[in-house]
């Protein structure tokens, strides 16, 4: 007997097909719950989040922020664009006041800490979120050299691209930023080991 407008059953009473079987997962996975989908297939377990780019949770100790979803240590922030046109300018001076030298010996005593000498009067640190640490001596030499080669002497139109991506960027990056997959973060309070 047929029951009229039953969604369960096709024309001429037959009932509807069962799902195909689920596929094998592979060796040593176990899962805990069963994910389908309305059709009664079988779906994609959820994505596990992890910690680095695109995460939903933090490690302890750090947040994520909104803005740019990365895991930031408590007490920092992604340094704010007026921050980061401030240490340029701030560069400039520091250049002309300890006469090109000095500035290059600070520098470099202070690419260990993952900072410039613009950025430590700033309170500001170079941040790699791929490791969740600052950045150390050899990525704030590529950063540095490498990154600054290319934001700046390459091309004459660089600078501008640079200083745009800052602007629209979530994670407020510039080209040598980029070379050396960093971000630069405010850490009024010195909370990052070494500052």
């Amino acid at each position: 007997m047929t029951v009229p407008n039953d969604p369960n059953q096709q024309p001429g009473g037959t009932p509807p097909p069962s799902p195909p079987p689920a596929a094998a997962p592979s060796p040593g996975y176990q899962p805990t719950e069963s994910y389908s989908t309305p059709q009664g297939f079988p779906a994609a377990p959820p994505v596990q989040p992890e910690y680095g780019y695109g995460q939903v949770s933090a490690p302890p100790g750090m947040y994520v922020d909104q803005a740019s979803g990365l895991a930031l240590p408590n007490g920092t922030q992604l340094a704010p664009v007026g921050r980061r046109i401030g240490a340029w300018f701030l560069s400039i001076g520091l250049v002309i006041v300890t006469l090109v030298i000095g500035y290059l010996i600070w520098g470099i005593i202070l690419w260990g800490r993952g900072q410039t000498p613009a950025l430590k009067v700033l309170k500001m640190r170079v941040w790699r979120p791929a490791d969740q640490q600052p950045a150390s001596f050899g990525v704030m030499a590529l950063r540095e050299i490498l990154g600054r080669l290319v934001d700046g002497i390459v091309s004459p139109i660089t600078p501008v691209v640079s200083f745009v991506m800052m602007l629209a960027g979530k994670e407020h990056k510039t080209l040598h930023d980029v070379v050396a997959s960093t971000v630069v973060l405010h850490d009024p309070n010195n909370v990052i080991p070494g500052a």
